[in-house]
């Protein structure tokens, strides 16, 4: 069983009933709510719509670590993000134009011509 402070559940509360929070992390907010309330995995799983390895991961999270802060992802291994976000902001910024006030004889970018456009403006090194 999870045992809250009272500003700790008030703080979780909000998140739990807010309209604007991620969905993924009110369902985890709300397994932590269930959990303190008492519930068994299986319970809460039921309640959430989940398995009861994800009430297992999340409750145990944030039993062990930082509290809320334990309810959002880790970082992700694999490779880092190839354009930077100047690159994709320049490339948005293109594909907001119209090809034809580009010189392109498009009347809509594709995106293979979108791409050899950028190569083309030297915005990113490859497609």
């Amino acid at each position: 069983m999870i045992t809250l402070s009272a500003s700790e559940r008030r703080r979780l509360k909000k998140i739990a009933y807010s309209h604007t929070a991620a969905y993924q992390l009110v369902v985890r907010v709300r397994i932590v709510l269930d959990a303190a309330h008492g519930y068994s995995n299986n319970q809460i799983a039921q309640r959430r719509g989940v398995t009861v390895d994800t009430v297992r991961l999340w409750r145990g999270r944030y039993r062990s670590q930082e509290g809320i802060k334990s309810l959002t992802d880790r970082p992700r291994s694999g490779l880092p993000p190839t354009f930077s976000t100047l690159q994709r902001a320049e490339v948005k910024a293109l594909a907001c134009q119209l090809p034809a006030e580009t010189g392109a004889p498009l009347s809509r970018w594709s995106c293979p011509e979108l791409a050899r456009e950028a190569v083309t403006r030297r915005l990113v090194a490859r497609p």
